[in-house]
């Protein structure tokens, strides 16, 4: 492991995260001087421990949504598009954080280093920074339970410790698991006294330790979730004390500064820009909400054109040259859509590595939920700068809905599953729609009716409970699979777990190589520590995950 040090950042904060993803920076100020615990600012340490905490779930968004088809995965090898670097700044940030998403900064610091400091500092005053340390445990243990869910282990006894455990050696998963549950136990007793912010930002809840009780209960339901314990997880629910309104819900929120820094939402930024639309979105989640006619449509993407090459418009060589490729048999025989999504949704398909063509503004770009762009009135406009809701979104971490789904996920009946998919449907469409509101030039007049939503709903959940087996837990698995669109951080847990859905379209490539069951070593990690070999491949599946072997499962894979 890279030195882990008593040093801690001083930050600055003016807004939040910024640019796409592994690039997000964040406005961090590194004091010119190595600062004593003595003369540290607890509430600036809080900042970034909180900033940290938002940067790791964001790269664990990118890399579940990727595998899980939510978002578009370039690269046609599963080997070759995660190697070990995959997850160098998410170690780095957990223990040592050399960059913490700023570049160096010249010294070592991380959550375990931070909350430590914080403890330290704690122990050696007469005011009262339990705030601190409790939403610092909390953070700490999330980081900790996905950072065990993406590679199957992670270090703990021995991390902190550097004097004693340069070299630490990594601890299994249950270890990790348990020490995390500690972790959440010791926050929540912290913030069941109420303590004082004593000025501190809070970025999430405004100092509120009721809301940061509930999300620790939710951790710990989709950690009982994901371990099978039902004892356990029908203990939390039966206390009461979790996440069930979209008013506790667990997210960032961004900003609309562009510049020094810019606090837009990282996909904002990235599309509604001077070239248009930076990326590509998923094709089987756009196709999915289309055929489905599903109410969240129009907020998730926004449409710079009303027809596809290849689908509804001529093929196009230059814009869209798949649109000319015959279909590769693995998609004709699973009827699945190889290229071109029709109505205009423009996107890619999973594992398609063509090059970038100059189609910014043609391609779909994200709406105004969860990014603030624009709503989709079918107005067919080019994006740019400031349009829609100027980047004034969130990053959905830990929704009410997904608490439903875990809950369903957990149903002793079909029937009670059926009534937490009904809630976790209806909670997640309410929350999408309020962000029209973000959008004040758009048409709202193409927002769904109160009566389309109900049907909706009434209509999937009809449908879930006339079918059986795998058809059933389709229905389920999709619409947590688009519930979870710009936060899905837990999806790839989902997949691994269950194996649903099923219905998720193949790779580009007929051959991807074995499903990933889990990443590669940070490499950072690996070359400097004599205790951790890299390992061959991606197969190696994480203590929970309990079913076959890849390539055997999951099935759609």
């Amino acid at each position: 492991m890279k030195k882990i040090v008593k040093s801690f950042l001083v930050v600055v904060f003016s807004g939040a995260l910024f640019n796409a993803c592994e690039t997000t920076d964040l406005d961090l100020r590194v004091s010119p001087n190595d600062l004593t615990t003595s003369q540290a600012d607890p509430n600036l340490i809080l900042n970034a421990i909180q900033l940290a905490g938002v940067s790791n779930m964001d790269r664990f968004n990118d890399l579940s949504a990727q595998l899980t088809r939510i978002q578009y995965m370039t690269g046609r090898i599963y080997f070759n598009n995660f190697q070990g670097g995959v997850m160098n700044s998410v170690w780095a940030r957990t223990y040592s954080s050399e960059f913490n998403l700023a570049g160096d900064t010249g010294v070592d610091v991380g959550l375990f280093t931070n909350v430590a400091t914080l403890k330290d500092i704690n122990d050696n005053s007469d005011i009262n920074y339990n705030f601190h340390i409790a939403v610092g445990q909390t953070l700490k243990a999330y980081s900790l339970l996905l950072l065990t869910d993406f590679i199957g282990q992670a270090a703990f006894t021995q991390a902190g410790d550097p004097a004693e455990f340069p070299a630490p050696v990594l601890d299994d998963g249950q270890v990790v698991y348990d020490g995390a549950l500690d972790l959440l136990d010791e926050a929540e007793a912290l913030f069941a006294g109420n303590p004082p912010t004593l000025g501190a930002t809070d970025f999430f809840y405004d100092g509120d330790s009721s809301k940061w009780i509930k999300l620790v209960n939710s951790l710990k339901l989709r950690t009982h979730f994901l371990t099978g314990n039902t004892a356990a997880f029908n203990a939390v629910v039966a206390a009461d004390n979790y996440i069930q309104t979209v008013e506790d819900d667990f997210q960032f929120q961004y900003g609309t500064r562009v510049l020094q820094p810019d606090t837009r939402h990282p996909e904002y930024a990235n599309d509604y820009s001077p070239t248009g639309a930076g990326g590509y979105l998923s094709n089987w989640l756009m196709e999915t909400m289309l055929v489905k006619d599903d109410p969240r449509i129009r907020y998730y993407f926004y449409r710079q054109v009303e027809a596809t090459p290849g689908a509804d418009a001529d093929p196009d060589e230059q814009f869209l040259s798949c649109s000319l490729f015959t279909v590769p048999q693995h998609f004709v025989d699973g009827g699945f859509t190889f290229c071109s999504v029709p109505n205009g949704y423009w996107g890619r398909t999973h594992g398609n590595d063509e090059g970038t063509p100059p189609d910014g503004f043609f391609k779909t770009a994200y709406g105004v939920y969860p990014a603030a762009g624009r709503f989709d009135d079918n107005s067919f406009e080019s994006i740019g700068l400031g349009q829609g809701g100027g980047g004034a979104g969130i990053r959905p971490i830990v929704l009410a809905s997904y608490v439903d789904f875990w809950k369903g996920a957990m149903a002793a009946t079909p029937a009670e599953k059926a009534e937490l998919l009904r809630s976790a449907m209806e909670k997640s469409i309410a929350k999408v729609q309020t962000f029209a509101a973000l959008d004040g030039n758009a048409d709202k007049s193409f927002e769904p009716t109160e009566a389309e939503v109900t049907d909706y709903i009434e209509d999937t959940v009809t449908a879930f409970l006339a079918a059986t087996g795998d058809a059933q837990e389709d229905i389920f698995a999709e619409q947590y699979w688009i519930a979870q669109w710009g936060g899905a951080q837990e999806a790839w847990n989902y997949y691994r777990k269950t194996g649903y859905p099923t219905t998720l379209s193949p790779s580009w490539e007929p051959d991807p190589g074995p499903f990933p069951r889990s990443f590669f070593y940070p490499q950072d990690e690996v070359i400097t520590n004599p205790n951790l070999q890299q390992r061959l491949d991606l197969t190696n599946q994480v203590f929970w995950d309990n079913n076959p072997a890849s390539p055997a499962f999951p099935i759609a894979n």
